[in-house]
């Protein structure tokens, strides 16, 4: 009778030691933060240089009779609050899906600051002169990035380019309340904005 011969160890099955298990998931952990950080996309310069420690919150699509418009990025600081965005520097990125004109631009900001918060008809013409000043004719592709400095200003770029600015507080919390303010028009695309869902409007 042929005898079966008793296994030897192998030593792919040995156990492994407890300091090994442990540096095992260390070097996971690391490797998920490592790519955590990867994941996070670098601001274009005009935020880099405008907002410190800028990162993405969030970002959605803006369509129009499913017609895309536009996709939003909104970069924010440390410390940043939705409820209190008005008070806060942050970034908006809009990059336009299509071509649209300057002029109407502005007035349909004008017509959406209008919902966000009341302002007489004086300082809206105002705005609107300077809107339609700053805003131009966009084709796909191009990107146009308004900077929030609280308390003083909005400041607008169109592909990294300085346009102008507006040195109005009251200006620069009802531009930006068009995305962030409770009373948008397009509350989808603000929850997709500040990170509370992933889906535009």
């Amino acid at each position: 009778m042929t005898r079966l011969a008793a296994p030897r160890s192998c030593p792919h099955l040995r156990p492994l030691s407890r300091r090994t298990v442990l540096a095992a998931a260390l070097g996971s952990g690391l490797a998920a933060v490592f790519t955590a950080a990867q994941a996070q996309p670098a601001p274009p310069s005009e935020v880099a240089a405008g907002l410190a420690g800028a990162r993405l919150l969030g970002n959605g699509r803006l369509t129009y009779f499913g017609l895309h418009v536009y996709d939003a990025r909104l970069w924010v600081g440390d410390g940043f609050a939705a409820d209190n965005y008005a008070k806060l520097p942050l970034a908006l990125e809009l990059e336009y899906a299509r071509a649209l004109v300057g002029k109407l631009i502005a007035e349909r900001s004008l017509d959406e600051m209008k919902r966000a918060g009341g302002f007489s008809d004086e300082q809206g013409q105002r705005w609107l002169a300077a809107m339609t000043q700053m805003f131009p004719d966009v084709v796909k592709g191009d990107r146009l990035t308004g900077l929030h400095r609280p308390g003083e200003a909005a400041n607008f770029y169109l592909n990294g380019k300085v346009r102008g600015e507006v040195r109005d507080a009251e200006f620069a919390k009802a531009f930006f309340g068009i995305w962030l303010s409770p009373k948008t028009s397009e509350p989808k695309l603000r929850a997709a904005l500040l990170g509370s869902n992933r889906a535009g409007s």
